[in-house]
């Protein structure tokens, strides 16, 4: 089965050796977006509702490009240096997601790239 590579320059640019989504079949697999600022490629500003919320919007743009939305995400991985931000974690996403929910998963971490508190990854499954 072919891949399709898909990039945005609505997300921040892959810094490393991925790409920042790999289409294949009607299965999308977008990579971990930390709370980088795509014009700006610097980490987003404010408390960690900030930072949060652009990584939603990191993935969103992604999920955009390759045809499908959010709501398509039917696995998400979220991960944190520190779990105690999992209640505004699920506050930040109930803005974002709608029942039925993807399935997730929590993990905490002891450090992520560019010294984020957020990283998050998807599976997306596009209809038709």
């Amino acid at each position: 089965m072919a891949r399709e590579i898909i990039k945005t320059a609505a997300a921040p640019a892959a810094i490393g050796t991925y790409s920042q989504a790999v289409k294949v079949g009607n299965t999308v697999y977008l990579s971990g977006q930390i709370p980088l600022v795509p014009r700006t490629m610097q980490m987003a500003a404010g408390e960690m509702e900030a930072q949060i919320t652009q990584v939603f919007e990191n993935l969103k743009a992604v999920a955009t490009a390759a045809g499908g939305s959010l709501a398509d995400v039917v696995k998400l991985n979220i991960f944190l240096t520190d779990l105690a931000h999992f209640p505004l974690v699920n506050e930040v996403m109930s803005r974002y997601f709608r029942e039925p929910y993807p399935a997730r998963a929590a993990i905490g971490v002891a450090s992520l790239p560019k010294g984020a508190a957020i990283e998050a990854d998807a599976v997306m499954v596009l209809s038709g």
